[in-house]
């Protein structure tokens, strides 16, 4: 737009200017012409009352002189009366031509060598008609034409600056505004979910300013309450109900058992459709502001207390490692906790009991890693596994555990793969990245390529152990 505004005005004020100048120019150059056979006129005229009264040379030479115009006049006198023609100063102009005017009676021009000569007819006394020659130089037809023009160009060349100038001053205020309101709807499609836009500029795109604030706010509050809907109340249920469905396994056999366990799948049903209900309104998490995170080990420890005592009952082996010294992570203290209680939900719920599992912490310059691990039969298709993550998953899992996993590293521009574990099971490595990148656009985004550091050395090692 800002380029639009300054070529049309550019075009508008050149074609002005070209409409006025050329004119212009062409009147300026008449006027010195004209002001040039005006002074030959006048010259003309001085003489003409000398030869109404006498044809003398010798006052006639005199006349001239005194109108300081000699080298530049010439007198033709006609012949008569006993008297010769009689020619003073110069002739430059053709015989014909000064017939012609004798003949016709009136003034005339005509061009010569270096410029042009009036031609002015006089009355005699002996009524004959003597012409006065008068040469202008080509020189004073065109004195002052060369500066007027010149003066012309630049006040041109000015104006057309100054409406390129003024013409880009309005395309800036115009296209600022427009330019920021482009940003920041980039960035809230991106997840920047705090981005908002100066209410500034013409009234229109001020308007449109308050406008997407206004829908950047609602949308934060629809994202807030359905993320709390589908995260903190869908998911979270299903903790409680995976130890109420272990528990009816002691129930032993009987119609009151039974019943039991008939109400607890048909609780986690309903809690499965109420999360699939969630996730047809796509939530999209934003990345974790400026001074957000958590102590990932004390998380970890934390969610690690209280899944020990329904290890301990399942006859499960468990370890922690890593978790004893603080690890900052850019990821909010709710949201790991949601994310370990969906897989640790998920090593109870997929294994049998009595199924080792471990959690690893390693910390590294530019990333931490959470490794959850067990000795289960493992994951024949790891790809279908994330892809049921993303919400197509089968009866009896809604895969908002791993898309929670998903998300929780995304934000941070890591990832999350599913691999082979050193227990002989399933292996659920989440990458948190620590440099506060933010993930790519769009909805899923395709991992970065790292190259091997220190942190990844680790990792290698405790999976040789």
């Amino acid at each position: 737009m800002r380029w639009a505004l300054v070529k049309v005005s550019l075009a508008v004020t050149t074609m002005v200017v070209v409409a006025f100048a050329v004119p212009l120019g062409l009147v300026i150059r008449e006027l010195a012409r004209d002001r040039a056979f005006s002074g030959a006129e006048r010259e003309a005229a001085a003489v003409a009352p000398a030869l109404s009264i006498t044809t003398d040379r010798d006052q006639l030479e005199r006349v001239v002189a005194s109108a300081g115009s000699d080298a530049g006049m010439a007198v033709h006198l006609p012949a008569g009366d006993g008297q010769e023609a009689l020619e003073l100063g110069r002739r430059r102009a053709a015989e014909a031509d000064i017939a012609a005017v004798r003949k016709l009676g009136r003034a005339s021009t005509t061009g010569v060598t270096g410029g042009s000569t009036l031609l002015q007819p006089v009355a005699l006394s002996t009524g004959k008609i003597a012409v006065v020659e008068v040469y202008v130089p080509e020189s004073e037809v065109t004195n002052g034409v060369g500066t007027a023009w010149a003066v012309l160009a630049g006040v041109g060349v000015a104006l057309i600056l100054g409406s390129v100038a003024v013409a880009d001053r309005l395309g800036i205020r115009m296209v600022r505004p427009a330019q920021r309101l482009v940003e920041g709807a980039h960035d809230l499609g991106e997840g920047r979910l705090g981005a908002r836009v100066p209410e500034e500029g013409p009234t229109e795109l001020r308007l449109a300013a308050v406008a997407f604030n206004s829908m950047a706010d609602q949308v934060v509050q629809l994202l807030a309450n359905e993320r709390e809907l589908a995260a903190d109340l869908s998911h979270r249920l299903r903790t409680p109900l995976t130890v109420l469905r272990l528990n009816t396994a002691s129930l032993g056999e009987g119609p009151a058992a039974d019943q039991t366990r008939t109400a607890v799948e048909q609780l986690e049903r309903e809690v499965d459709t109420i999360i699939r209900t969630a996730r047809e309104a796509k939530p999209q998490t934003a990345a974790a502001g400026p001074g957000a995170g958590c102590d990932a080990a004390e998380v970890v420890r934390e969610r690690m207390a209280f899944w020990s005592a329904l290890a301990e009952d399942e006859g499960r082996k468990w370890r922690v490692a890593g978790a004893d010294r603080p690890v900052r992570i850019p990821v909010a203290r709710a949201d790991l906790a949601a994310a370990l209680d969906a897989l640790l939900g998920n090593v109870f719920r997929h294994t049998a009991e009595g199924t080792a599992f471990a959690v690893d912490v390693h910390n590294g310059e530019d990333a931490v890693i959470v490794l959850v691990s067990d000795a289960g039969p493992g994951i024949p298709d790891p790809e279908a596994a994330m892809a049921r993550g993303r919400g197509s998953g089968s009866d009896g899992s809604t895969g908002l555990g791993l898309d929670i996993v998903r998300r929780l590293a995304e934000s941070t521009g890591g990832d999350v793969r599913i691999g082979s574990s050193v227990l002989g099971g399933t292996e659920v490595r989440i990458w948190i990245q620590l440099d506060g990148r933010a993930p790519a656009t769009g909805g899923h985004r395709q991992p970065r390529r790292r190259r091997p550091g220190r942190l990844a050395a680790v990792y290698q090692r405790s999976r040789s152990r």
